[in-house]
């Protein structure tokens, strides 16, 4: 028998109790032996609840308790969850988690020390929820060298800029009934600033070159700036704004960042709709590759623990994790970063002025009054940043996919 114990009784950590309860055949058949929820950790009382005989309030009656084999972790947040992490790999425990903040800040050390202790510290939820993306990165293909991986890593922006393509809305009313329907937070800074996308590019990044990419380092921008007359834009240039984490590798150079994006509509990530996620990977090898799903959501992230709880159960007392070494890496400077860039600017600007300093423009039309709009040819960041600086007139720009 495989005992677990999880660790937050919220919405991810209920959907796995589910999952284990009602699956249990299936988990019977994958481990070839019964797996079942021996305790959970919760500061709450569930009076009368099913769970009521296997609630916990305190830590150390779980690790310390031979017989637990795996601990789920799913409360979010870096403490207690980092300390709990540690004290159960120093125990011989797997330990199993959906945090981002945790992987993406501790991940490389947790992994060296479950590789010590001949254990596991596993996650695939904390990136793609329902969506498969750890366990291929670290096992499917291994035998490429990752070029790049860019990928709409958050549902409740994908669902926002979905709503101000469909419906026409504002930023502010697709937030409101976004926040009305739950998909985003009462306070959504973490989504709709990037934070939440920017942890995790970091961590498959990191996955990628096998090196700790700290999350501060990567560049972030979110979306609160777009705006309707951008998405009118998007349409003429047959394309959507979509908020994309993106790793790349150009030669000796690393870059990741987290913006918005103008995708053409040609492009497979363009037609990623709603809360749903899209993660795209390039391999030397393998070529393109495209993981789609529930990026979000109680029984699409349970699944994916329950996934992991699985692979712990079938290898135990033997370390599978990937090569995630704790060196880090140093992000190449984006100002070398080259990309082609939407530009908006107030009708009163001197076209000469514009061929001028840019060269080569492609004019965007649309029924915008009172702008001028064009794309760019391919030029370095700083270069482009030094460039708009000079226009007074300057509305704003948008980096095209």
């Amino acid at each position: 028998m495989i005992n677990i114990a999880v660790l937050g009784y919220g919405t991810i950590g209920s959907g796995v109790v589910e999952i284990v309860e009602k699956n249990q055949s299936i988990l019977q058949k994958e481990t070839r032996q019964s797996v079942e929820v021996k305790y959970i950790l919760d500061i709450r009382e569930f009076p009368g609840s099913p769970i009521e005989d296997k609630l916990v309030h305190d830590f150390g009656v779980i690790v310390n308790d031979p017989d637990v084999q795996v601990v789920v972790e799913t409360m979010g947040g870096l403490e207690p969850a980092y300390t709990y992490a540690k004290a159960a790999l120093m125990a011989g425990k797997a330990y199993v988690t959906s945090n981002k903040e945790l992987v993406a800040k501790y991940g490389a050390k947790l992994l060296t020390l479950a590789k010590e202790k001949d254990t596991n510290f596993l996650f695939e939820a904390s990136v793609g929820g329902g969506i498969p993306i750890i366990r291929p990165l670290n096992r499917c293909l291994t035998g490429d060298a990752i070029e790049e991986i860019s990928g709409i890593l958050n549902g409740t922006t994908n669902y926002i800029l979905t709503q101000m393509t469909e419906e026409g809305w504002t930023f502010e009313d697709a937030l409101k009934d976004a926040q009305a329907k739950g998909y985003a937070e009462f306070h959504p800074e973490a989504d709709i600033e990037g934070h939440d996308a920017r942890r995790k590019i970091a961590i498959l990044g990191s996955l990628a070159v096998g090196r700790q990419i700290d999350f501060e380092d990567v560049y972030t921008e979110g979306i609160t700036k777009i705006t309707p007359e951008d998405i009118s834009y998007a349409k003429a240039l047959q394309c959507k704004i979509k908020l994309l984490g993106t790793y790349k590798q150009v030669g000796e150079d690393y870059y990741a960042m987290v913006t918005p994006k103008l995708v053409p509509l040609s492009q497979p990530l363009s037609g990623v709709s709603g809360v749903y996620n899209s993660i795209y990977v390039k391999g030397n090898m393998v070529g393109d590759v495209m993981f789609y799903g529930q990026g979000a959501g109680k029984l699409p992230t349970a699944s994916a623990v329950v996934a992991d709880v699985i692979d712990a159960s079938t290898h135990l007392d033997r370390y599978i994790g990937p090569a995630w070494d704790e060196e880090k890496l140093i992000l190449s400077d984006l100002s070398h970063f080259e990309q082609r860039v939407f530009v908006r600017m107030k009708d009163t600007v001197d076209s000469k002025k514009v061929q001028e300093i840019f060269g080569h423009i492609t004019p965007v039309k649309a029924d915008v009054a009172g702008e001028y709009a064009f794309v760019t040819d391919a030029t370095k960041e700083k270069e482009m940043k030094e460039k708009l600086d000079m226009f007074e007139e300057l509305i704003g720009y948008i980096r095209m996919a």
